[in-house]
């Protein structure tokens, strides 16, 4: 397998969040890559290569100009309201829900950082931006490699992308980067794409941005978000609009579910995606679902993840899979390894 590995991913450490009305360390944290990569290389489980930079016009196929100018410019902004503010993070605290106005950008730093997020839990860093764009340089340099002839390819990146919408950041997620693979797979030719995202919190960011799309079926295995984190989507009933008419499938599960329900959820997202017939697969993996993630109540166990591996490439399908969250840090090379060796090992 062929792993586009994001080397400026630690750029971006924050150093709290907001967790439960309390200021705690980051979960998101810059081991987690390290992990991944030390147990590939242990592995040995194909070439590890960095990725090739993409043009901003890239980025602008999913993400609005609006948007991408203030992540550019954040950090700078930020440190121009106070020089001391480089020993602090940026941390929004009021944003435009319901009736507020979103159309106009305000002049005020702090106005504009709540216009652009969906949480405070998501500190914004100096090397934010950095970070966030070589990783969406991985997933682009890696949809493209299966467009060259590779079965599988891997971004291995941080922070991750699927909470990010089309103009706002949030759940650690800056830039959407399963989103920006999977445009750039129809850019290149593709003619549809399916995203399965396997994390355990739903992936907001790539549903809106594809919601009123048949070119790509977005699938989501994810907590009930009446009791998880992004809360506010991933119900089953949405089900796209207009053209994008059931082409999004929801498959909440409850905290707490067992290995052996999730897992036929499972088979019915693979079912739905051998029905829609892809040109290609963007799996977003996050692999909090695993028993002793500190943010997580699913239960599977790390051998489950070979499983997983396997299941996925009984789909046939050129595959890009995109690191998405996992917080059980010593774990997290073991686990997300095994689902890419069972990928590459199945008969």
């Amino acid at each position: 397998m062929l792993t586009f590995y994001n080397e400026l991913h630690s750029q971006h450490r924050a150093r709290y969040e907001m967790f439960r009305g309390e200021l705690v360390p980051s979960f998101e944290v810059p081991e987690r890559a390290d992990m991944v990569v030390a147990e590939l290389g242990r592995r040995n489980l194909g070439r590890i290569v960095t990725p090739h930079g993409v043009p901003l016009t890239s980025l602008e196929r999913i993400h609005t100009p609006r948007y991408l100018h203030f992540l550019r410019h954040a950090w700078q902004d930020w440190l121009a309201l106070d020089p001391d503010n480089a020993n602090r993070d940026a941390v929004p605290s009021v944003w435009p829900v319901r009736t507020l106005r979103s159309d106009i950008e305000p002049d005020n730093f702090t106005a504009r950082l709540g216009l652009y997020s969906m949480d405070n839990g998501t500190p914004l860093t100096a090397g934010t931006w950095t970070a966030a764009k070589t990783g969406a340089d991985c997933a682009v340099n890696a949809a493209h490699a299966l467009r060259l002839g590779e079965r599988a390819t891997f971004a291995l990146t941080r922070p991750p992308g699927h909470h990010a919408g089309a103009d706002f950041f949030g759940g650690y997620c800056f830039l959407n980067n399963a989103a920006l693979a999977a445009q750039h797979l129809l850019d290149d030719g593709a003619r549809r794409v399916a995203i399965l995202d396997l994390d355990y919190h739903h992936g907001n960011g790539t549903q809106s941005i594809f919601y009123a799309r048949n070119d790509v079926l977005f699938v989501s295995l994810h907590a009930d978000p009446r009791q998880e984190y992004p809360f506010y989507l991933g119900h089953a009933d949405e089900t796209g609009a207009d053209a994008g008419l059931g082409y999004n499938v929801n498959l909440p599960l409850p905290a707490g579910c067992p290995t052996a329900q999730w897992f036929t959820t499972l088979e019915t997202a693979c079912v739905r995606i051998t029905m829609y017939a892809p040109d290609a697969l963007v799996v977003s993996l996050g692999v909090d679902t695993y028993v002793g993630d500190p943010l997580s109540h699913f239960a599977l166990q790390s051998g489950d993840y070979l499983r997983l591996g396997e299941r996925l490439a009984y789909l046939n399908l050129p595959t890009a899979f995109i690191l998405e969250g996992g917080y059980a840090v010593k774990e997290l090379g073991i686990n997300v390894v095994n689902v890419l060796e069972g990928f590459e090992t199945a008969e």
